[in-house]
């Protein structure tokens, strides 16, 4: 008797499913609407939603969420992107990263409902985790936009348990608009008609708009500053709102970003009384959250063993200039610590503001080097970043790679071993990951 085919690995159904659209970003609901029909809408069947939107700090939110729910005896499917190593990282089932064969089957069936239709690649595989989540059961879902928010695939879930907007920025202009009020109003698309809106701390005229739409989808607004706050003191997390106040651990995750992460994550999970926690769980959660490429430093592996012994390596995917403020403030913690010379190897992408970046570490790295983000990326050139770089002062060369950059720092004679960091793109991010063994798991 013949045996039956092997299912095909995920990474070759996703390659085949790229092709299905030209664009690789199209923002549209009606794509994703027609799919999820064909399925029997699974997007109605799905645990009490989080639905988490912003330029930056999503992903740390949502870690912090997912360890003090964790520690409560939740059990929490998360869904963010990108991935950083494994499209499985994207998708994590009442706990953990969904396996290549469950993966392979609900891609599968995803596309035989699709029948070749032109959608996107985020659209396709964003019904695929809905399918999986609906399947699964679990306490909550912690849902992350793709990009904005109003038109993101993810925008389907009518009702979700509370919608969190973490600080707006600049980014993705091309498809968000240019200034910060038109993209926090595509941010502000995912809040829904009297569901609680969380917000962190954003600039004015992002603030006005988020209070301006939820004012009509009579949400009630729970605002840093206003209706919650949090800050650091004597080395530990004090957050405050109306209920009482936390006294609470420092995160693990580096820098004073992470405290307001940190406080939008408890801030979030105290909106809404389906998902309050005792001070235990927030205590642990916040001890325990993790997130890769976030002020990683990273471990002895392959990559990181080609740098001159001594020299300290972190990585970092911030890619704009809020990520720029926020990482440099984290580095001037490290180095008040532990005073080192800074190296920064950087590769951004074409479409990201290099100058703006760069410019938060003016004064503070000693050299740049930069090196091309790998893949089939429109990367910018790393002379260009290096111009960039020379531009606002700084001392700068490239090389063919971060490894080729590793090995050159035997170059410079810094005293003591540098303290370097890898920055500029969550894909290089990636790439640096996986030469290096260190798996996001």
């Amino acid at each position: 008797m013949a045996l039956p085919a092997p299912a095909a690995r995920p990474d070759v159904i996703l390659e085949r499913l790229a092709a299905l659209h030209p664009k690789r970003i199209d923002l549209s609901l009606d794509r994703i609407h027609r799919l999820l029909a064909a399925l029997g809408n699974p997007e109605r069947r799905l645990p009490p939603v989080v639905h988490v939107a912003g330029t930056n700090g999503k992903g740390s939110t949502i870690a912090f969420m997912r360890a003090a729910l964790e520690a409560e005896g939740r059990r929490v499917h998360v869904y963010t992107s990108p991935h950083l190593v494994r499209f499985n990282e994207r998708i994590r089932l009442a706990g953990r990263l969904v396996d290549d064969d469950a993966l392979s089957d609900a891609l599968d069936r995803v596309e035989a409902a699709n029948d070749g239709a032109p959608i996107t690649l985020f659209e396709i595989t964003t019904v695929t985790a809905f399918l999986l989540f609906a399947e699964t059961p679990a306490d909550v879902l912690l849902l992350e936009v793709g990009l904005g928010g109003r038109l993101d695939a993810t925008n389907v879930v009518d009702a979700p348990l509370v919608s969190v907007i973490t600080p707006v920025s600049i980014d993705h202009v091309e498809f968000l608009g240019p200034t910060v009020a038109q993209i926090a109003g595509e941010k502000a698309g995912i809040i829904k008609r009297r569901v609680p809106v969380v917000v962190g701390e954003q600039p004015p005229e992002a603030l006005d708009v988020i209070e301006r739409t939820a004012a009509r989808n009579l949400a009630p607004l729970f605002a840093r500053g206003q209706q919650w706050t949090v800050h650091e003191e004597a080395g530990r997390l004090v957050y405050s709102d109306e209920d009482g106040l936390l006294d609470l651990p420092r995160p693990r995750l580096m820098g004073a970003h992470q405290i307001d992460n940190a406080g939008l994550a408890v801030a979030a999970l105290r909106a809404v009384p389906q998902l309050r926690l005792r001070a235990a769980a927030f205590e642990a959660g916040i001890r325990a959250a993790e997130w890769p490429a976030r002020m990683q430093r990273l471990t002895p592996g392959p990559l990181v063993g080609r740098a001159p012994e001594g020299v300290e390596v972190w990585l970092d995917g911030g890619h704009n200039a809020a990520g720029g403020v926020a990482v440099a403030s984290a580095l001037v913690e490290l180095e008040e610590r532990y005073a080192r010379p800074l190296v920064l190897i950087v590769g951004m992408l074409g479409t990201k503001d290099v100058t703006g970046f760069l410019s938060h570490f003016a004064g503070l790295a000693r050299e740049v080097i930069a090196v091309p983000v790998p893949g089939d990326h429109v990367a910018l050139p790393p002379a260009e970043v290096a111009s960039a770089a020379a531009a606002l002062g700084m001392s700068a060369s490239t090389a063919r790679d971060v490894g080729a950059a590793l090995d050159g720092l035997s170059a410079f004679p810094l005293v003591p071993p540098p303290r370097v960091l890898i920055c500029g793109s969550l894909y290089l991010a990636g790439t640096v990951l996986e030469a290096n063994g260190t798996l996001p798991g």
